[in-house]
Order: structure tokens, then sequence, then C-alpha cells
């Protein structure tokens, strides 16, 4: 699995994960129509170019998703229970139609569950960029990763 388990992250790791995003007006219309958010800003090219921003902006909870998700390959695939939580969530900038999106994971702390002996809580730090280094989003996720199975022989 290329997922970590929980023994494979240490306090003070940092994921620089390759993968980047390219926001296209698509993404955009689409998230807001799935998730009902009619707000003018995201969808109302007239409306937008009247605001500080100029044009539309991309939906807040559509980059926050997306970078989680640059964030699977690397992290979470095949080894992750359950996203117990976010926290602390910033959206320093905006995100416009035809912004590349990178992510970075940082693993902040991590303990083992009271309750499950087959898995950790691990709290991360994950920030998204735009491709100039802007910060667009930051949070902080816990997760539910699964430990190791014991080698049997």
């Amino acid at each position: 699995m290329p997922g970590k388990y929980y023994e494979e992250l240490e306090v003070g790791q940092v994921f620089k994960h390759a993968r980047g995003r390219t926001i296209t007006e698509m993404d955009n219309v689409l998230f807001c129509a799935l998730t009902l958010n009619d707000q003018a800003l995201h969808i109302n090219e007239d409306f937008a170019a009247q605001t500080p921003f100029g044009q539309r902006i991309a939906n807040g909870i559509f980059t926050l998703g997306l970078v989680v998700g640059l964030s699977v390959n690397e992290l979470t695939d095949g080894t992750i229970v359950a996203n117990l939580g976010y926290e602390n969530v910033r959206h320093p900038a905006p995100v416009f139609h035809g912004d590349t999106i990178y992510a970075e994971t940082e693993v902040l702390e991590k303990r083992p569950s009271k309750s499950r002996p087959g898995v950790g809580i691990v709290r991360l730090r994950q920030t998204g960029r735009k491709q100039d280094g802007t910060v667009v989003v930051e949070l902080e996720r816990t997760v539910m990763f699964l430990r190791k199975p014991e080698e049997t022989t």
C-alpha cells in the first residue's frame, strides 16, 4: 500500500506531495452545484467582477478538499480508518480558475488509540499553495491510521 501506517509517521515529518492540480471553471461550478452553494462570488462573473477580487474565486471548501485529496497517494491510501476532525481552517488568499494547487503535510502529534488497539490517532497540518507559493488554505486534520499488522512467521 502506498499509504503510511501509524508507525511510519514521526512528529515533525513533512511530506511535500508531488502532484499538483489546476483549478478549472468546471471544477468550481460543478462543486458549487453539487453542494447547492449558489454564492455569487463563485458562480456569477458579473457580480464577482465588482468585488475586490475582480473575478470569481474558487469555493474554499473545494480547495480544502483538494489539498486533502492531493495527500492521499503518499499518506493515507489504504491505511486510513477515518477522518476524525478538521480544525483551524484558514483561507489566507483566494484561488482563481487557472491556479495550480500543491499540498504539504506536517505530522504535528500522534498517539496510540485508547479504545482500539489496531489504530493510532495522528494530527496533521496541511497546507495548500498556489503555483507561486502563496498559501491559499491551511488546516489541522485529525486522522485515525491503521497500525502495521503484526508479522506472522
